[in-house]
């Protein structure tokens, strides 16, 4: 019989169950705090969290459009704080002391230093430890120390713990509570994988996290645990994984199945949709302003995406070299210089009306209609630094002017707007909606039979059985 023991995870023994962190929105206090109360680790995403006023209502963002980008990034790490604090406070009052509770923040997001530092001074006490991915999150290990909580950096190879502990980590070993290795190529959301791995060529991960263990063990942290996450459905398809001396102490991170559960706040068309997914329905892409690939649901919104890069050619705003075929920009002012061998094509697309040339970083241009340009013109003028560096915009949290002197990139897109619309109900066909790769299993798997939707206590015990 399947027997699932406990570990000790940020100072208590608890199941080995841990609540990946969703932002912007969906792991929340409700999630979080009803996993813990089930014995396992909860995750309040902080990353642009909710915000409830005095009565328990939802507070939406909003800024003038007179604000600067600047100010409307201040702006928006104060709502972030506020919504965090919110978050973890539900999360606690219903865990009612039991599991454990984390909080996780994407490193790449706006303010992350800040948002962190101020959430865990308001909630001093209430936090089990801190979560951090998306990036090499090296300052964790300071704020850890300053507050007395356990941290979890994110990573997806030994290579990237061996240059935290190396910069930072080795100073203050004794809060490092685990390490969370994230599959770059199965996880949901924004993936780790580096430019020396091919994002069409999966690695066994079990050869990864044995080299991650090592690494652990020459540092003399054989005692904390790895967290497996990424295409983890059920934990009985990794008992190998279990009182396995190669991998150590392990515990087991769920992102997508707590998705589908009456405690999520997604929407009931996008919990509708989940249990429809076929297999290779959910893609690994490179759209998102971060830079990083990511996973999500191959829905009309990446494809059109894909379809405007598709629609792309090398142009000059000057004729030089083999660029000698003058062709219009669409805005009525400046025209631009492609080579002749495009030039039949160019012709087609503006016939098609995709009549609105938009120059990108790479010396291409892309064609557009006239209202997708407007739109992504007045996506990037509503920037609100909800990144730390947004291709798609230009902004840069720590550059001279906050802008990183590169030109925009029309092939991405506003991650803030999306991801607020969708996660309070917007148009699950055309929003980014993130997935890990294993959620076409929800088609199949028994405990969703029949349009069966579970609580978190049920989902929890489910693992627990290895089911």
């Amino acid at each position: 019989m399947f027997e699932l023991k406990k570990v000790n995870i940020s100072g208590a023994a608890v199941l080995p169950i841990v609540e990946g962190g969703k932002g912007v929105n969906i792991s929340t206090g409700v999630t979080a705090g009803s996993f813990a109360l089930a014995g396992a680790v909860g995750t309040v995403s902080g990353t642009n969290a909710d915000y409830y006023d005095a009565s328990g209502k939802y507070v939406p963002y909003y800024y003038d459009k007179t604000w600067t980008r600047l100010e409307k990034f201040y702006h928006l790490i104060e709502y972030s704080i506020a919504g965090a604090v919110a978050q973890t406070k539900i999360a606690k009052d219903i865990a009612n002391n039991s599991g454990r509770v984390h909080l996780n923040l994407l490193w790449e997001a706006g303010g992350t230093k800040i948002i962190l530092d101020k959430v865990l001074e308001k909630t001093k006490g209430l936090l089990n430890g801190i979560t951090c991915g998306a990036g090499l999150p090296y300052f964790l290990s300071d704020i850890a120390e300053k507050y007395n909580v356990y941290y979890y950096p994110i990573i997806s190879s030994a290579r990237a713990f061996k240059v935290l502990w190396k910069r930072s980590y080795h100073k203050n070993p004794n809060l490092l509570g685990g390490v969370v290795y994230e599959d770059p190529w199965l996880a949901g959301g924004h993936n780790g994988l580096s430019n020396l791995e091919n994002p069409n060529k999966p690695a066994d991960p079990y050869s990864r996290i044995v080299q991650l263990r090592t690494s652990l063990n020459e540092r003399n942290l054989a005692h904390i645990p790895i967290f497996v996450a990424g295409g983890v459905w059920n934990i009985k398809e990794w008992e190998h994984y279990i009182d396995n001396p190669q991998i150590g102490l392990v515990a087991f991170q769920f992102g997508t199945r707590p998705l589908l559960t009456k405690e999520s706040p997604i929407s009931n068309a996008w919990k509708a949709l989940l249990p429809q997914l076929q297999e290779g329905e959910i893609i690994l892409n490179k759209f998102s302003p971060t830079g990083f690939y990511s996973s999500a649901i191959n829905n009309s919104f990446l494809k059109e995406l894909a379809a405007i890069s598709k629609r792309q050619m090398p142009a000059t705003r000057r004729a030089a070299g083999e660029f000698t075929k003058e062709i219009p920009s669409g805005n009525g002012i400046t025209n631009l210089y492609i080579r002749p061998e495009d030039y039949d094509q160019a012709l087609a697309y503006i016939k098609q009306g995709f009549s609105m040339l938009l120059r990108t970083p790479d010396k291409t241009v892309v064609f557009v209609t006239p209202e997708k340009a407007k739109q992504i013109n007045a996506d990037q003028n509503a920037c609100m630094g909800c990144l730390s560096r947004c291709r798609f915009s230009n902004w840069e949290e720590g550059a001279i002017n906050h802008s990183t002197g590169i030109l925009p990139d029309p092939r991405s897109f506003c991650i803030q707007k999306t991801l607020q619309d969708v996660g309070h109900g917007g148009d699950i066909d055309n929003n980014l909606l993130f997935a890990g790769h294993q959620a076409y299993r929800f088609a199949t798997d028994p405990l969703y039979k029949n349009g069966y939707v579970p609580t978190i206590a049920e989902l929890v015990d489910k693992i627990k059985q290895g089911l």
